[in-house]
């Protein structure tokens, strides 16, 4: 008796929580409705065969529980109760197929019109390629996949000179027309799926996959990766940012293409260092840093970091946060440089200093800190030199007071906290994992020592 208590009390809680709880669905933003409805007559076929199967076993307890003198019968057989549940089985097993059916015949059928997307995953961000005036992607190949070329594009193919190249983790898609995201992975498995939009897709190395939408809502939806795919897979954050078609047509004429990111000059170190000598006030002649002005050192860091962490100084991604002081000092330093050009001049002078080693100031315990590290190294790289695929910076031989300071802002979100700044926002949850200030003086402590 008790057990049969147990099963209907079960029964009861779980419908109970069903109704009552709070948690549902995110809010749909597509045309994919037919998703939902989908997943309610899975929901409801498979609740009331929960609900019967365990009814019926509290009944079976409660009726033939044991009773003095009683004796049971033995029926191998009741052809009546197994056409019964034959029956009611293919009707469920139908109601949850059939919907699903149909909503697969209209998955793989993209409309004509359909808005082309690349969605381009590896560990652990996104990045986007849109086909140019000429409406065609232009060939890719794994090959030529570098530094310089994170797309792998071909140079030589005519299609692709007009692509525009999304790096910065968020895309944007126009309101209430058909966008078809085409899919490629650059090491692992992915998955690309935005929980308003009802459909998510799996990137397989070496094939392109797809899928399609019509958004219906304005807005910002979170990309997530749901395949696991490594020791950062929960970090692998983008964004999908629906705007109406005007804003997006004025987004995307903003946008560069891989003709006009090709042919851009390069930095011209003499130029840049007249323009240094704001920096040099912080930073030192030779980028060496300096302690007392909390200019940390710069020379020896890569190119591409520089570059980027003085634009999202200038983009307001960095500095804006109450709680970053020295950050929003930067904000008016890099006010200095009128454009993108004048930022690669400074970044090609500081190129040209010295690296130095710089003293070290945090003491902690190396051997607890090389464990620390071992995450780290996944993206910072065993040496600690930085891995430009994995939007990692250098950190050995760079200031250990900085690289304390801004692990500590990347756990409370000073840093990182901006919605467009995806790399800090990762590092804000990697960060996390050093779960307080020694832990923090230990992985820099043995970041000292490489």
């Amino acid at each position: 008796m008790p057990f049969a208590v147990v099963l209907i009390l079960l029964v009861v809680g779980s419908v109970l929580f069903h109704l009552l709880s709070p948690w549902t669905f995110t809010e749909l933003a597509s045309n994919w409705g037919m998703v939902d409805f989908t997943v309610d007559i899975t929901l409801y076929v498979t609740g009331f065969v929960f609900v019967a199967v365990n009814l019926f076993m509290a009944y079976c307890v409660i009726k033939f529980r044991y009773k003095k003198g009683a004796r049971a019968t033995y029926e191998p057989e009741n052809k009546k109760l197994e056409s019964w549940l034959t029956g009611l089985t293919a009707v469920g097993v139908a109601a949850m197929l059939t919907p699903g059916l149909f909503v697969w015949a209209d998955f793989v059928e993209v409309p004509d019109d359909a808005h082309v997307v690349e969605a381009v995953g590896q560990q652990w961000h996104w990045t986007f390629r849109l086909p140019g005036e000429d409406g065609k992607l232009g060939e890719v190949d794994a090959e030529r996949i570098s530094n310089d070329n994170p797309f792998g594009m071909d140079p030589d193919d005519p299609n692709g000179r007009d692509d525009v190249l999304v790096y910065d983790g968020e895309i944007r898609i126009p309101v209430d027309k058909p966008v078809k995201f085409v899919l490629r992975s650059k090491d692992v498995l992915h998955d690309f799926a935005v929980a308003q939009f009802r459909v998510k897709m799996d990137l397989v190395p070496g094939m392109n996959t797809y899928l399609w939408l019509t958004p219906t809502k304005t807005g910002r939806f979170e990309i997530l990766c749901e395949e696991l795919c490594g020791v950062a897979h929960y970090t692998m954050r983008g964004a999908v940012i629906v705007e109406e078609r005007d804003d997006y047509q004025t987004w995307l004429a903003s946008q560069s293409t891989y003709q006009e990111l090709k042919s851009r000059p390069a930095g011209n170190a003499m130029l840049g260092a007249a323009q240094y000598g704001v920096c040099a006030a912080c930073h030192g002649q030779q980028g060496e840093g300096i302690p007392a002005m909390n200019g940390p050192k710069i020379a020896g860091q890569s190119a591409w970091y520089l570059k980027r962490q003085i634009m999202n100084y200038k983009r307001g991604l960095r500095g804006t946060h109450k709680d970053d002081t020295y950050g929003a000092q930067m904000i008016g330093m890099v006010a200095t440089l009128a454009d993108e050009q004048a930022v690669d001049n400074v970044v090609a002078h500081i190129l040209t200093f010295p690296d130095n080693p710089v003293a070290s100031t945090i003491e902690g315990d190396i051997a607890k800190g090389k464990k620390h590290y071992t995450t780290c190294a996944y993206c910072h790289g065993q040496d600690g030199m930085g891995i430009q695929a994995m939007n990692a910076p250098r950190a050995a031989g760079m200031s250990d007071w900085y690289l304390a300071r801004q692990l500590n802002n990347f756990k409370h979100e000073i840093r990182g906290g901006h919605s467009q700044d995806h790399a800090g926002k990762q590092m804000g949850f990697m960060g996390k994992i050093l779960h307080d200030q020694q832990a923090v003086n230990d992985v820099v402590a043995y970041i000292n020592t490489l």
